[in-house]
C-alpha cells in the first residue's frame, strides 16, 4: 500500500507498513492535517481519535519516517537522528530528498491520501 503525501506543491510517496496501525490510518484517508513543528526534525498532529498502536523503541529515526506516537499523534520526520522514544511505524517516504524544505520551519498543512498507482 502506498500513501501520497502532499505539502504545498510538493508530492512524496510513502510505502506503508504491513500492520494494523497503517491499515487503520489508510482507512481514514484522504486526510489533511495541520502539522506543527517540533525540535527542528519533525511535524506532528494529534488526531481526534485513537489508532491501534504497538509502540517499540526504534532507536534510530530516518528522514521520511511516518510514525504514530502514543495512540493518536501522527508524526512525519524530516531529519534522521537517534531517539529513546517509542513509536508505531506507519510507513516511510520512498525518497525523502526535499522533504525538509517542503515542510518548512513552522506550521504546515499536509494531505495524506492513498496512491492509485
Amino acid at each position: 500500500m502506498r500513501i501520497v503525501i502532499t505539502a504545498g506543491d510538493d508530492v512524496f510517496y510513502a510505502t506503508a507498513e504491513q500492520n494494523e496501525t497503517a491499515r487503520a490510518f489508510a482507512a481514514r484517508l484522504p486526510l489533511t492535517l495541520g502539522m506543527s513543528e517540533l525540535n527542528g526534525n519533525e511535524k506532528y498532529c494529534y488526531l481526534n481519535e485513537s489508532l491501534p498502536s504497538s509502540p517499540v523503541r526504534v532507536g534510530q529515526i530516518s528522514a521520511g519516517d511516518l510514525m504514530l506516537y502514543g495512540s493518536s499523534c501522527i508524526v512525519l520526520f524530516y531529519e534522521s537522528f537517534s531517539t529513546s522514544y517509542s513509536y508505531t511505524r506507519i510507513g516511510s517516504v520512498d525518497d525523502p530528498a526535499g522533504l525538509a524544505q517542503a515542510l518548512g520551519g513552522g506550521f504546515v498543512s499536509v494531505t495524506f491520501a492513498l496512491s492509485e498507482e
